[in-house]
């Protein structure tokens, strides 16, 4: 009954605020007070979406493959570095300057450049992912190495563990909240990153749908191909949530951040 109480109070206020929102809206713009070609009604926007159904599903299925193989990608490639980064100080002092600069790039110039090296297929659209995604990840994963117990680390070095040992017993199970929580993040950017590549370059994908319909003033199947994007990004927050309570059952967060 309490996980039942604490679900309700998790999702019953956004719920109603978007119902409040949704109703705004709708009214907007069926009194006119926003012409309904600039701001269509929810309703409609819902109507032609449905309508474009299969459209959709087939440009968002190569949105969710950019996705899903630009995380993976990211997630390892992070792993991989913020662990080189936390066994050497020197490297790190020489590598997390350059880390923090990549990330003042602006994206709106990064994308052209990448569609241009690696053409107009996946792989441009998989290394945006990665690129959007992958500081967060190394941030969280330091942190996390960071706040590992020192006395249990000095004590397994008394007993004779290397640095390895120390890694992999105290260290890295220690980062595994801070790890899920730059996850958590990063999954907001990754639909977003995938879908600005295909702006920049792309035979298909939300990205290629928003502009063909932005080219012909359709708004209402922009703003359709937006809500798609917004439910995509909701669902992979979920499934990043939900396998973080599977693998970290001793470290329970809800949806909104509430500890």
């Amino acid at each position: 009954m309490r996980h039942l109480r604490d679900a309700a109070a998790t999702v019953v206020p956004p719920l109603i605020a978007a119902a409040v929102l949704l109703m705004v809206w709708q009214t907007v713009s069926a009194t006119g007070i926003v012409d309904p070609s600039v701001l269509p009604a929810p309703s409609h926007v819902a109507g032609q979406g449905i309508g474009q159904w299969d459209v959709l599903i087939r440009h968002t299925a190569p949105t969710l493959a950019a996705t899903v193989l630009g995380f993976v990608l990211s997630i390892t490639v992070a792993f991989l570095v913020a662990s080189a980064l936390d066994f050497s100080g020197t490297l790190r002092g020489a590598i997390l300057p350059l880390l923090i600069v990549g990330q003042t790039l602006p994206l709106i110039a990064l994308a052209p450049l990448v569609v241009l090296w690696f053409g107009f297929g996946l792989l441009p659209k998989v290394l945006l992912v990665a690129f959007v995604t992958f500081f967060p990840m190394v941030v969280g994963l330091m942190r996390g190495f960071a706040s590992a117990d020192s006395d249990a680390q000095y004590l397994l070095r008394s007993m004779g563990a290397g640095r390895v040992r120390v890694f992999r017993t105290i260290r890295l199970p220690a980062s595994m909240p801070s790890f899920f929580s730059a996850l958590r993040i990063s999954i907001t950017y990754a639909v977003v990153g995938a879908v600005f590549a295909e702006y920049a370059g792309a035979v298909s994908g939300l990205g290629v749908y928003m502009q063909s319909a932005k080219n012909v003033f359709r708004t209402d199947l922009v703003l359709a191909a937006v809500a798609v994007s917004s439910v995509l990004t909701l669902l992979l927050y979920l499934l990043v949530v939900l396998i973080e309570r599977a693998a970290l059952p001793w470290h329970r967060i809800d949806v909104g951040e509430r500890t």
